[in-house]
């Protein structure tokens, strides 16, 4: 499917939060690539066409205040995000070029997924029936690895497995020395890989080389000489080093394509500080190096993209079916960044630990309430990551270092999980019931959708103590923080109520799957008599069509009910359908330009929260009308970012957030659809 949705960033490299670089304008040749958060991470991609030079991402200048005429940009013709792909189109000249970036995070391969290597290729062909000289130069920045510009890297050269890779690294090698939000990698090595062949040149150093490349189309004329020494370290702002390469596609005629293909890498040497232990990548498990894991990305890159290419397509027709076109762009643009705003790691007993950093709202790492809005994407394609998010808020919480009785929020700031930070562990900054109930709803689904119970038997101790919670203070809940904690405290939280009696549903659920019906069917039962008195509690009385309140006792008051997607999903049947027919009537009336607002007091909304509120709906055509005003959101909004999931729906300007997991939300009709984890009445 070709998309006509101006994404409002578009995804190149997607692997981890550290190694994650975006295009942020509506052409590639627009702006320098950023890093996620902004910050420069540059590539440029240049082409001669019989001696005359274009460009095709990036510029050639790196220092905007000093004059230089930029080489014209090639015409794009068109960008396509697929879940696991990008690809760019450019003509000129009587050339079409083709640049792909795929990210292979297949799902049904934790290695491939762990593996922090992501590709560039090119394609090019006549389209004049004429032949062409051609010749193509790309480049990455040693901006990549340095978490600010004045700070030095290293550069260096190796040869292995017929591949020449280029590395730039940090020239004070510190890992996991620091933690943040708006933070980059200064560990580690980023790497540059291509194959050793007679029409494939290489280069480390200043960035001047572009600008010999297009004046003579060579890597190293002789009258300019900017390579810098590999035994030095270079200051990124000042010396502008470049990890670079040159490929002389030759001559190209009539309806010949040809093609080149390079590895961009990552080795971070170590990923997770975990309760004082660091923690390796996943994909080092098996001890392989660096050099060998960018080996194998080459010598498999022909079977990975079939298996990318027919995930894709599967992906998008169930999408298209289960919510329209649109749906369809929604997921395509989700796919990626919820897995690459996570890090997927071992512990100590082998089991994976899957760790989410909760970007520009705090840096969290593991965060509940984020991990929550994430899993229908990984209940879909690889259950076993929800675990892997799960376990080490069980571990925190069964540690002597959590002091509370309910579930924590977070277990420190990325990449450093060492204990929560959220509200400085203070009673009143904590949320009680939100992450309570987010953890037995996600263990209930997680059981449901693979059938494995050992981990919800193990910790089992730990669930049924938040059910308990959850039975004694969930129904009407104290002044208190929920998810949506930047509206501040909310007593009497309706919605919060809900998620409250669906965990409360979840533990029923979880004692059925484990034989105890006894236990089960009194857990059900508490939940299906707290949610008779939530109908009433919850029963808006003012003007206007029925709905539900924000909190109960507010009168003429209304909030998305996204909470109640779980009944509809687990087939429980606690809450009366007819209530949550008639709050889609009232969704739709109190729709905006760019979507229906989180609740009565704001005009802004989450994306996450509004495709479940939308999920509730029982006639399709009521899904694809609250969620196109998402698609026009991301289509139009002027903010270039990784898409937020909090944003103004009048206006259509970012409130906040960006490159979130949560967007692996937007795959919940989906799951709905698929029925995969129905439980139905015990």
């Amino acid at each position: 499917m070709t998309t006509t949705l101006r994404p409002p960033a578009v995804p190149l490299v997607a692997i981890d939060p550290y190694f994650s670089v975006w295009s942020m304008a509506d052409r590639l040749t627009d702006d320098f690539t950023r890093h996620w958060t902004g910050k420069r991470n540059a590539m440029t991609g240049l082409i001669r066409i019989d001696g005359i030079p274009w460009r095709f991402a990036g510029r050639t200048e790196p220092n905007p205040e000093q004059y230089y005429t930029e080489p014209e940009a090639m015409r794009q013709t068109g960008v396509q995000v697929t879940p696991l792909s990008t690809i760019y189109r450019f003509e000129a000249g009587g050339v079409a070029l083709e640049a792909v970036f795929t990210s292979p995070l297949l799902p049904g391969s934790l290695e491939l997924l762990s593996r922090p290597a992501s590709y560039v290729s090119f394609r090019v062909h006549s389209i004049d029936g004429k032949p062409h000289a051609v010749q193509i130069y790309f480049d990455v920045t040693g901006e990549w690895c340095v978490n600010t510009s004045d700070q030095k890297v290293i550069l260096e050269t190796e040869q292995s497995d017929g591949l020449t890779v280029l590395k730039a690294s940090h020239a004070k090698q510190q890992v996991l020395n620091a933690s943040g939000d708006d933070h980059r990698i200064d560990w580690g090595t980023l790497m540059l890989a291509v194959q050793q062949k007679s029409d494939t040149q290489t280069w480390i150093g200043s960035a001047q080389i572009r600008k010999a490349f297009v004046r003579s189309g060579e890597l190293k004329p002789a009258d300019w000489e900017p390579q810098l020494a590999t035994s030095e370290a270079h200051e990124v702002r000042a010396a502008q080093p470049v990890l670079g390469t040159l490929w002389d596609c030759g001559e190209i005629h009539g309806e010949e394509e040809k093609s080149h293909l390079i590895v961009l890498a990552y080795d971070d040497i170590y990923a997770i500080e975990y309760f004082g232990e660091k923690l390796e990548a996943y994909w080092k498990k098996t001890g392989q190096s660096a050099l060998e894991m960018v080996a194998a990305a080459y010598r498999e890159y022909a079977e990975i993209m079939i298996q990318c290419e027919a995930f894709d397509q599967r992906l998008q027709a169930d999408a298209i079916a289960a919510g329209g076109e649109k749906y369809g762009d929604i997921l395509s643009m989700s796919y990626r960044q919820a897995i690459a705003s996570h890090k997927l790691v071992l512990d100590s007993e082998g089991q994976p630990l899957f760790m989410s950093k909760e970007c520009f709202s705090n840096g969290c790492i593991a965060t509940v309430d984020v991990s929550y809005p994430s899993i229908p994407m990984f209940l879909l394609y690889q259950p076993e990551l929800v675990r892997g998010m799960m376990r080490p808020i069980l571990k925190y919480a069964a540690s002597d270092a959590w002091p509370f009785e309910f579930a924590p929020h977070d277990v420190g700031q990325y990449p450093l999980a060492n204990g929560q930070v959220y509200g400085e562990n203070a009673r009143e900054a904590q949320m009680p019931v939100e992450e309570c109930g987010n953890m037995l709803v996600m263990a209930a689904a997680v059981s449901l959708a693979d059938g494995h119970l050992e981990f919800a038997a193990e910790h089992r101790q730990l669930l049924s103590r938040w059910a308990d919670y959850l039975l004694e203070f969930g129904l009407d809940p104290e002044n208190q923080l929920c998810t949506d904690d930047f509206a501040g405290h909310l007593a009497r939280n309706a919605n919060l109520s809900a998620k409250a009696i669906m965990g409360v549903a979840s533990y029923s659920i979880l004692c059925g799957l484990l034989g105890e019906s006894a236990e089960a069917d009194r857990y059900l039962q508490a939940a299906k008599d707290m949610a008779v008195q939530w109908a009433q509690l919850a029963a808006n009385e003012g003007e206007g069509s029925p709905h539900t309140r924000l909190s109960f006792g507010s009168e003429d008051t209304w909030s998305l009910k996204y909470n109640l997607i779980w009944d509809l999903i687990f087939d429980t049947q606690i809450f009366d359908k007819a209530i949550i027919q008639r709050e889609i009537k009232w969704y739709l009336e109190q729709q905006n330009r760019y979507g229906v607002p989180l609740d009565n007091r704001k005009s802004y909304t989450k994306g996450d929260w509004l495709v479940w509120a939308a999920s509730l709906a029982e006639e399709q055509k009521d899904f694809e009308a609250m969620i196109a005003p998402l698609w026009d959101f991301m289509n139009e909004t002027s903010d270039r970012v990784p898409f937020s999931d909090w944003y103004d729906t009048i206006s259509g300007r970012q409130i906040g957030f960006q490159h979130r997991s949560v967007v692996g939300g937007m795959f919940i009709k989906l799951l709905k659809d698929k029925g995969l984890v129905q439980a139905g009445q015990s």
